[in-house]
């Protein structure tokens, strides 16, 4: 695409007069130019990519959709297209979906709210998209496994089972935690000083980093932080053998 062309943005919804706004917002937007096609099926989606794909900057979708959800479509987008930025859209809770949309390599997930801020944002977050590598885990040498979300007190808010784990506590256990606590002091100061200004700024930090377990011993883990729409950071981690 040349740099003074609008951007092509496929929004998916099925929900036909939910796409009508956010095709409304996303082409008055100042911060870019772009044309919106908009799609209440999946499979409409699909055919539009196998044909047009190539012309194609963002798709935008929802995650929960008749006979299929956002992942899944995703994952078909990518058989043909592996590098084209796919945000989700959607009311999902992040807590319920963060594991799902890191190993299936969405590129942004944003979720829906009420007035006309979600499109404010949802404009930031496709401009975003576009210029990033793709998706949350563009090494795919990285295998993150396990999932946890830090709330803006810098506790954990939510960690599924193998985050817990992988520091060998129980799930219940960590969460309400400080992020620091699984961390050894001098890891903390890297973590303070390297990553957090990064992702505070709406960044993506991935690399290595010291875990602490429950038992004062430490190993090396893979790691991949980035910052959700509401300021919660999303940790996917992954112990190194």
């Amino acid at each position: 695409m040349a740099s003074d062309a609008p951007l092509s943005i496929l929004h998916v919804d099925d929900d036909g007069s939910f796409g009508e706004l956010v095709q409304i917002y996303l082409e008055r937007a100042t911060e870019f130019d772009c044309t919106v096609r908009s799609v209440t099926s999946p499979d409409d989606a699909l055919d539009v990519i196998r044909s047009d794909g190539d012309d194609i900057d963002c798709v935008v979708s929802d995650y929960r959709m008749p006979g299929t959800n956002g992942i899944e479509l995703l994952r078909a987008v990518r058989e043909t297209h592996p590098e084209l930025p796919f945000l989700l859209f959607s009311g999902e809770e992040t807590d319920d979906v963060a594991a799902e949309i890191v190993r299936a390599g969405v590129t942004d997930y944003l979720q829906k709210g009420y007035g006309t801020d979600q499109y404010t944002t949802l404009v930031r977050r496709v401009e975003h998209a576009v210029g990033s590598e793709g998706c949350f885990d563009a090494d795919g040498s990285l295998e993150l496994d396990a999932v946890g979300i830090v709330g803006p007190d810098d506790r954990f808010d939510h960690v599924d089972a193998g985050y817990a784990s992988l520091y060998d506590y129980d799930a219940e256990e960590v969460e309400g935690k400080h992020w620091s606590a699984l961390h050894p002091d001098d890891e903390v100061a890297h973590i303070r000083t390297h990553v957090l200004p990064v992702v505070r700024t709406g960044g993506k930090w991935t690399g290595q980093s010291t875990g602490l377990r429950a038992d004062g011993s430490t190993f090396t883990e893979s790691k991949l932080v980035t910052t959700l729409d509401d300021d919660r950071l999303l940790i996917a981690v992954s112990a190194i053998s």
